[in-house]
């Protein structure tokens, strides 16, 4: 069980309706039986005095991202459209960070590359963390092996980090991609609860 406080934040990665709905664009199995468990992750970060921050996928209806532009994944999270919002059963209680909003590929909630020129951009999420002299580094939400891992794996860089996988659920494109994200972020120093 991860200890909270106030040089810990726990960055809540899009549970959005598109992802954890089972009406959305990109449902990911089992994505709205997770919303209980973050919830309780984001009362405990709470009562901990710990930072709470959310991502928020928020593309463009056209994107390189896109299947229908030439990339991999259906159509989600529409700049404020339903899709787009976080789901009405979470707790919200701290900043939300937008990504992809121009275009980009946002898996991870500090960067942003394009998929044109793969070019990286911050996002403001770093700052963030930074202001707030934050050591340790909590990852939630959706999905496992696409978002969650990317988050994780660039908030390793900086910060000691830990990812709650019960809080968490795989898109799994190909079968194992659960199980290869957590190898792969075990291999980049991340504990694994």
């Amino acid at each position: 069980m991860i200890d909270y406080d106030e040089k810990t934040a726990l960055i809540v990665v899009d549970v959005q309706n598109d992802f954890a709905d089972p009406n959305g664009s990109l449902y990911v199995q089992g994505g709205d039986r997770i919303i209980a468990r973050v919830n309780d992750e984001i009362r405990r970060a709470l009562e901990g005095r710990a930072l709470v921050v959310y991502t928020q996928d928020w593309h463009p209806e056209s994107t390189p991202h896109f299947a229908k532009d030439g990339g991999v994944w259906p159509v989600h999270c529409i700049k404020g459209s339903w899709g787009a919002r976080l789901h009405p059963d979470l707790m919200v209680f701290g900043p939300v960070v937008q990504k992809g909003s121009n275009g980009e590929d946002g898996y991870s909630g500090f960067t942003m590359r394009d998929p044109v020129t793969a070019e990286e951009k911050e996002t403001p999420l770093r700052g963030m963390l930074d202001e707030q002299n934050i050591e340790h580094v909590v990852v939630v939400g959706l999905a496992l092996d696409v978002c969650v891992k990317a988050t994780a794996i660039d908030a390793a860089a900086s910060f000691d980090t830990s990812v709650v996988v019960a809080a968490t659920a795989p898109v799994e494109l190909e079968p194992g991609d659960g199980a290869r994200a957590i190898e792969e972020m075990e291999a980049n120093r991340i504990k694994i609860g």
